[in-house]
């Protein structure tokens, strides 16, 4: 049978109220009071019943990640960022797959699952920004991530993607690029990362004195490896000249150099490529990726703190280093 704080406090000879008051941390216990629950707790291998200690205090432990997919390599190091955050917390972290066409986002949000868990933390791919009703009478706390929902009366982290693709371009203007390619456009999207860095890749241009080439729109519907470099390829094929490319995720930026390897196009020399998300594989292609680094370590101390709570607040936090 497994110990219980009784059996600890028989041993210690005192009350099982020292025992839990030694075990919560408490402070004003004497010494050897302390020292001889410890010893106790030591001898007999006691250990504490967190699941029963946070079923007292009304929580589970538990915090969730919805996500699109791990198969896209920003959202695993986001999720890996985010497990690190919770363990210092002494929380727990179950990631759920909305899937990458967000056939699951409003399964997420719905979900019995959500009695499991003390909040979550929510990153939709697919949903309609106008339609804030699915977040009207949810009764656990909820952080929004990402840029495809704002305005719903829950608390959201983002980034500042307009100005951090507005600076990746420029950064391409002042090496000496005047044809710079933009890979991952969205057409018609008017609200997301995509349409977000569109804009700041326009801005950017504007900014630099250069004109806009459509032609240098490379559109990618889900942003991968194999639709950067289709998307590249396209670009490449319709004759204008290209000596930059802003890819708007680090996928699609691989993608490209693969495409521009395998055409024998050097770069940087002949073209420059800067990525966004500063994912770990861009540190080993080669050449190694240029990329803006989205705060991943800042979204997740945001974050991570507020599902424990129960507020109802709809405050917004903006991360972004480039």
């Amino acid at each position: 049978m497994s110990v219980t704080m009784r059996d600890v406090a028989d041993r210690a000879g005192v009350s099982v109220k020292t025992v839990s008051n030694v075990v919560n941390g408490f402070v004003h216990i004497r010494p050897e009071t302390r020292g001889r629950v410890e010893t106790a707790i030591a001898e007999l291998g006691y250990r504490v019943n967190v699941a029963g200690r946070n079923l007292r205090r009304g929580r589970t432990g538990m915090i969730g990640l919805a996500i699109p997919e791990l198969r896209n390599p920003y959202f695993a190091e986001l999720a890996d960022t985010f497990m690190r955050a919770a363990e210092a917390r002494d929380l727990v972290l179950l990631i759920e797959h909305t899937g990458p066409a967000g056939e699951h986002e409003l399964d997420a949000l719905r979900s019995a699952r959500r009695q499991l868990t003390d909040g979550l933390l929510f990153s939709p791919m697919t949903m309609d920004p106008a339609d804030l009703s699915p977040f009207d009478d949810l009764d656990y706390p909820l952080v929004m991530l990402g840029e495809r929902v704002f305005g719903a009366p829950v608390d959201h982290v983002t980034m500042n993607n307009r100005e951090a693709a507005r600076a990746a371009t420029l950064h391409l203007a002042e090496r000496g690029c005047r044809h710079i390619a933009v890979l991952g456009a969205h057409e018609g999207e008017r609200m997301g990362s995509a349409a977000l860095r569109f804009e700041g890749y326009l801005a950017g241009l504007a900014d630099a004195g250069q004109v806009h080439d459509p032609r240098l729109v490379g559109e990618a519907g889900r942003w991968r490896r194999s639709t950067g470099a289709a998307a590249m390829a396209r670009v490449l094929d319709s004759g204008a000249p290209v000596d930059g490319v802003f890819a708007m995720n680090d996928a699609l930026a691989l993608g490209a150099l693969h495409e521009l390897h395998e055409r024998g196009i050097s770069v940087p020399h002949d073209v420059a490529v800067v990525g966004f998300d500063d994912i770990e594989e861009g540190r080993y292609s080669a050449p190694t990726l240029s990329s803006i680094a989205p705060g991943r370590e800042q979204i997740a101390r945001a974050t991570s703190a507020r599902p424990g709570s129960t507020s109802r607040s709809s405050r917004s936090w903006c991360c972004s280093r480039c």
